[in-house]
């Protein structure tokens, strides 16, 4: 998620050069990678909990680590979806 959000800068920089079908597209693109990142953090870390839950050979600290960042990636991503959500409502209600 962090990556991706790096990305966006580039992907922001390109935008004004390039067609509105072209953005969409990279943007779909840059959120779609973005969400399956989220995902594979999460499974990360369900597997590890997993691990550690059988017994087998996995350090506890490894464990944590893979959690905390599952965990940072979902505030994230929610706080990024909040903000969206806030930026769409505010345009809704602006005048014309």
């Amino acid at each position: 998620m962090i990556n991706g959000i790096s990305n966006q800068t580039a992907i922001a920089k390109t935008a004004a050069s390039t067609s509105t079908g072209q953005t969409t597209q990279q943007f779909s693109t840059f959120l779609k990678d973005s969400i399956d990142e989220l995902n594979n953090t999460q499974r990360a870390s369900d597997i590890a909990t997993e691990k550690l839950a059988k017994g087998e050979n996995v350090e506890l600290q490894d464990v944590m680590i893979t959690a905390q960042k599952a965990s940072i990636t979902m505030q994230t991503a929610l706080e990024i979806r909040n903000k969206a959500v806030e930026a769409y409502q505010e345009m809704m209600r602006m005048q014309m």
